[in-house]
C-alpha cells in the first residue's frame, strides 16, 4: 500500500494533516512579531523619542543616557558645548547622528537625537 500526497490548500504538497512548510513559516512570522513588539514596548522607558532611530543609534543613545543618569561627565561621550548657546551640550552618537541636551547647572537632561544634517541645518538652542 503506497501512500499518496496530497496537495493542501495552499498548494504545498505533503503526507500529513496539515501544511507543515506554511506552519513552520507562521511559527517564525509570530516570533518575529513578538520581538519587534518587546522591541517597541523599550521605548516607553526612554526619556526622549528614539523611536524613528536606526537599532544601533537607539541602543549607543541609550547607553549615553544611562552614562549620564548615574552623573557621568558629558565629556566622556565626546560631548561640547555649542558655542552660540553654552547651556545646551552636543554629544555625538555615532558619526552621523548628535544628542542634544540643556544643561541645568547640576542636571543634564536630554532634549533630542537629530541627524547631522538636522542637527547642522537648526542649530538647535537658538
Amino acid at each position: 500500500m503506497s501512500r499518496r500526497k496530497k496537495t493542501f490548500p495552499c498548494g504545498h504538497k505533503g503526507y500529513g494533516q496539515t501544511c507543515h512548510r506554511c506552519e513552520q513559516e507562521n511559527k517564525a512570522r509570530e516570533a518575529k512579531k513578538q520581538q519587534k513588539q518587546e522591541w517597541e514596548s523599550t521605548f516607553d522607558n526612554d526619556p526622549i523619542d528614539l523611536k524613528d532611530l536606526p537599532t544601533h543609534v537607539v541602543v549607543k543613545a541609550r547607553a549615553i543616557i544611562a552614562g549620564l543618569e548615574e552623573q557621568k561627565n558629558y565629556r566622556e561621550f565626546g560631548g561640547k558645548r555649542l558655542r552660540h548657546n553654552r547651556w545646551i551640550v552636543s554629544i555625538p552618537v555615532t558619526r552621523n547622528y548628535r544628542m542634544i541636551c540643556h544643561d541645568y547647572g547640576s542636571l543634564l537632561v536630554p532634549y533630542a537625537v537629530l541627524s547631522h544634517e538636522d542637527y547642522n541645518v537648526d542649530k538647535p538652542g537658538e
